[in-house]
């Protein structure tokens, strides 16, 4: 499977997966010259105060072990990269929720593309 194709199946299947949980989608593919995020949302399930939280979620898909599993593909790196770029977005956006977050949507699929699991990892720290 090509990455690109990889990478676009899977951040299908975690908006999707993401949807059902009860975010609510603000933004895909977000880029900026700090860097890019997969996917921005507000996650109502985590409000604090009565207040949402603005959530940047990293989303990695993996086919095949010889890479590790997804989660591995997260780097600290990457993490501090997306930490800059959420910050600022919200600097671009003052009007979304005070309180943040950075998920990651971790996929395994079959070699034929089949979804064998889908998770979400909340809390991500650099």
């Amino acid at each position: 499977m090509r990455r690109k194709s990889l990478g676009n199946l899977g951040e299908n299947l975690a908006l999707k997966h993401l949807k059902n949980k009860g975010y609510k989608i603000l933004d895909r593919n977000f880029r900026s010259k700090l860097g890019e995020i997969d996917v921005i949302a507000i996650d109502p399930s985590s409000t604090i105060s009565g207040k949402d939280t603005l959530v940047f979620i990293e989303v990695k898909t993996r086919w095949s072990k010889k890479f590790g599993l997804p989660e591995e593909g997260i780097t600290l790196w990457k993490i501090r990269r997306i930490i800059k770029t959420g910050q600022y977005y919200k600097l671009v956006h003052p009007e979304l929720p005070d309180s943040l977050r950075l998920d990651a949507v971790v996929i395994d699929l079959s070699s034929q593309g089949k979804l064998k699991r889908i998770e979400i990892i909340k809390n991500l720290t650099s």
